[in-house]
């Protein structure tokens, strides 16, 4: 039996000062979570980190880490051989 290590599943960007507002902020970061949970995540494993700084940019980065699974030796999951 073999661990699968699958990749973190992550979005992010960063805006300089005037590209944003606090409003727009909050409709990207939703945005961002809504696509993560797409993709499989669930809502309490979503990762959020908002970095403002002093010069008034701001960096934006939602992140799942997704579980190892663990499979039979020499396959990934849904049975497919490496």
């Amino acid at each position: 039996m073999s661990l699968y290590q699958p990749e973190p599943v992550e979005i992010s960007t960063r805006m300089r000062p005037g590209e944003w507002t606090e409003a727009s902020l909050a409709e990207l970061v939703s945005t961002y979570r809504a696509r993560v949970q797409e993709m499989g995540a669930p809502a309490a494993e979503v990762v959020t980190d908002v970095e403002r700084n002093d010069d008034g940019s701001v960096k934006v980065m939602v992140s799942w880490t997704k579980p190892a699974i663990a499979g039979d030796e020499g396959s990934v999951p849904g049975g497919q051989p490496l």
